[in-house]
């Protein structure tokens, strides 16, 4: 659809007809002027040279062609005056897109057998991955990155749209792979480095998940904490394991405790949650409510694709006045 962002220069185009039909016509044009006693000669060979140039060609003609062209030039000046602009058809914007970075524990503990599905015994990352594999999948609008951890803290996808590809780097981790030890200073401050944005702090969100205690790593819980506050930016944490695991202890795997006291603490102070996974349904539940506190985006405002057309009748006037250099004197008198 096309429309003009001013109109009002529109009505310029009737003042040709204006001056026209409502102004007197000129009197007296040659009263002043010097006569010659050869003008007669002078008309004759005018005349020759116009048959020469426009030999059928009448001269009211000529006069009608001449009024249209520059009438046709002063339209396309006034058209381009009157900014023509080409509007597409019209679409919601979606209010906000928000970013969620993951920051899972996979250390060795993560192998912990005491989550079960269907009657049978599953370890931690097994769990974790099949119900954070979901929730990706369900933020459809969102960015997602992960991070995994355990004695170091590894970026293993930056904030992206790409669900399909967070989802099979999570699926193909091993528990160990990141190390024995539990680094979660470390893996909080890596998240918030590449998740802070001064700008758009409201739609950051932060999902620690972590069955231990920060025993290794260069930063501790006391300096995580003060950073991850600092930065403004909200993070859920969420324990895993049971409170009791017999199965754990058997295979000696519970090798060091889940430290609540620190991942309450840094929900609190950047305003989130921290929520207890002690068996598979827990840890659906807590992420069905993470969901539900971060609800997928709400309709924005309506917007439609806008593109300036103006240059259009101002390059075809600019070839109508070229073209006026290469016609004969003759038609422009």
């Amino acid at each position: 659809m096309i429309i003009f962002a001013n109109k009002e220069f529109l009505l310029l185009l009737v003042l040709p007809f204006f001056c026209f039909f409502m102004l007197p016509p000129l009197k007296n044009r040659f009263s002043n002027a010097l006569r010659v006693p050869f003008i007669e000669d002078i008309k004759k060979i005018k005349n020759k040279t116009d048959r020469l140039f426009l030999p059928n060609i009448n001269k009211s003609i000529l006069l009608s062609l001449k009024f249209l062209y520059l009438f046709l030039l002063y339209c396309l000046l006034v058209i381009g005056a009157s900014r023509p602009q080409y509007v597409g058809e019209p679409f919601r914007l979606k209010a906000k897109n928000r970013d969620i970075m993951l920051v899972i524990d996979i250390s060795i503990s993560m192998l912990n057998p005491d989550f079960s599905t269907y009657n049978q015994k599953i370890d931690r990352l097994t769990a974790v991955k099949h119900v954070v594999g979901e929730f990706v999948a369900k933020r459809t609008e969102d960015r997602v990155g992960l991070i995994l951890f355990g004695t170091r803290a590894y970026l293993q996808s930056p904030l992206t749209f790409d669900k399909v590809a967070v989802k099979d780097i999570l699926y193909n981790v091993d528990a160990g792979m990141a190390g024995n030890s539990t680094s979660i200073g470390d893996a909080l401050g890596l998240a918030l480095k590449n998740i802070k944005d001064d700008k758009n702090k409201e739609n950051k969100v932060i999902i620690l998940l972590s069955d231990g205690e920060n025993n290794d790593g260069f930063l501790s819980m006391a300096e995580a904490i003060y950073m991850a506050e600092k930065e403004g930016i909200k993070v859920y944490t969420v324990g895993v394991g049971s409170k009791d695991s017999f199965m754990g202890a058997l295979f000696g795997l519970r090798n060091n405790e889940l430290d609540e006291k620190s991942l309450k603490e840094i929900a609190q102070k950047t305003k989130g949650n921290y929520y207890r996974a002690t068996d598979l349904s827990s840890l659906e539940k807590i992420y069905k409510e993470i969901d539900k506190l971060e609800p997928q985006n709400d309709e924005g405002s309506i917007i439609q694709e806008k593109k300036d057309l103006f240059y259009i009748p101002l390059l075809l006037a600019l070839i109508l006045s070229l073209l006026l250099l290469f016609l004969p004197r003759s038609m422009l008198k």
